[in-house]
């Protein structure tokens, strides 16, 4: 008889050796930065990122999966009139100050990302996501981005401090457009991740 995961409460579940936690971050850099250094108080073989996201890239379909593999902050900086400055612009941070490469936050590739087979995309994170012309516009050329969250970077940032392998798995719900829920698929994209998480945890 196959084993299965016994709960010793509604956050946390067992199966032989494997213990899952599952930690509610909660909207937006601030509380995903807490919840998260909170949680890595303990000791983890692998940290997984779950969620929905907007994507700029019409190419990539409502309801695909994507591995994000690199992550940035989209909106820490400065305005100079209409042009975005970041911080690395603005001098206040080396670009490969740790855990930044090159202003980014990557993924370092370890040998349970060869389990992750899904499209690799590069994505940034804000306070406030974009729903004007000229704010999606500005995004996309100073970041050449594919997708937008408002956790993502901060998720990458924490791990990669702590040193905790880690994985950001998002499912499109929507382009980033001037705003217009009646075109969100957030109900399928949810659907898809769960469906995804069940799948991909049972495989390890």
């Amino acid at each position: 008889m196959a084993e299965t995961w016994d709960a010793s409460d509604k956050f946390s579940y067992s199966k032989g050796n494997n213990i899952l936690d599952i930690c509610i971050t909660g909207v937006g850099i601030a509380a995903s930065t807490y919840t998260l250094t909170k949680a890595f108080q303990k000791n983890y073989d692998l940290a997984i990122q779950a969620g929905i996201a907007g994507s700029f890239d019409k190419a990539i379909k409502l309801g695909t999966l994507v591995f994000i593999n690199s992550e940035q902050f989209g909106d820490l900086g400065a305005e100079d009139h209409y042009k975005f400055i970041d911080i690395f612009e603005l001098g206040l941070l080396e670009t490969s100050n740790i855990p930044y490469t090159e202003k980014e936050l990557i993924t370092p590739v370890q040998d349970i990302h060869r389990k992750i087979d899904l499209q690799k995309v590069k994505g940034i994170t804000v306070n406030t996501v974009a729903g004007s012309a000229f704010t999606i516009r500005s995004r996309m050329e100073a970041y050449a981005a594919q997708v937008e969250s408002m956790e993502g970077a901060a998720f990458h940032y924490v791990c990669l401090k702590e040193k905790i392998p880690f994985a950001q798995i998002r499912c499109i719900s929507n382009y980033i457009e001037p705003r217009d829920k009646s075109k969100w698929q957030i109900k399928e994209a949810v659907i898809n991740l769960n469906k995804w998480l069940i799948d991909f945890i049972e495989s390890l």
